[in-house]
């Protein structure tokens, strides 16, 4: 996987980051038979347009002008199918979404969230997933859904480490 998916509060050129998100976008929809409306389009460009957590209200005031506003259907009715395309994440603590970094593939992810910049960056470790199925079963506990959030500050935050 390219740098620029892993590290995203890193330096790294965020308009390859953009172009590779929405081309794997268009070939997860035409593989699946599914389109990538305009809307849908705009709204999945606007959650990649950082590494930030995005609020559906504030997909809202973007997508809106002063002459036309987006009702809030038009926007939920995307997000839906952005998160069932697996093309994006819904971070629960934050009510918000972002961009998932591998959608050709189901996975089970994790989340770092910077407290201070609110970057999320996205982790796939099987070792955290597995740890937690292991737990569930010796409990007796049937898992519908695994997600993990761990809330802290980013490197970049932080400052020069010595």
């Amino acid at each position: 996987m390219d740098d620029h998916f892993i590290k995203p509060g890193y330096p790294h050129d965020h308009h390859v980051c953009l172009a590779d998100a929405m081309a794997t976008a268009k070939a997860v929809c035409s593989e699946r038979g599914t389109r990538l409306t305009e809307m849908r389009r705009r709204v999945l460009e606007l959650i990649w347009g950082g590494h930030q957590a995005v609020k559906a209200y504030d997909l809202l005031e973007m997508l809106s002008e002063p002459d036309r506003k987006v009702r809030p259907p038009t926007v939920y009715r995307a997000l839906q199918f952005l998160l069932e395309n697996g093309l994006i994440h819904r971070i629960e603590s934050l009510n918000a979404y972002v961009g998932c970094r591998v959608p050709l593939s189901h996975h089970i992810s994790q989340f770092l969230i910077c407290n201070r910049c609110a970057t999320v960056i996205e982790m796939a470790g099987e070792d955290i997933a597995s740890m937690v199925t292991r737990e569930a079963e010796n409990h007796g506990f049937l898992i519908d859904s695994q997600t993990v959030e761990v809330h802290g500050v980013c490197a970049p935050c932080t400052g020069p480490q010595t």
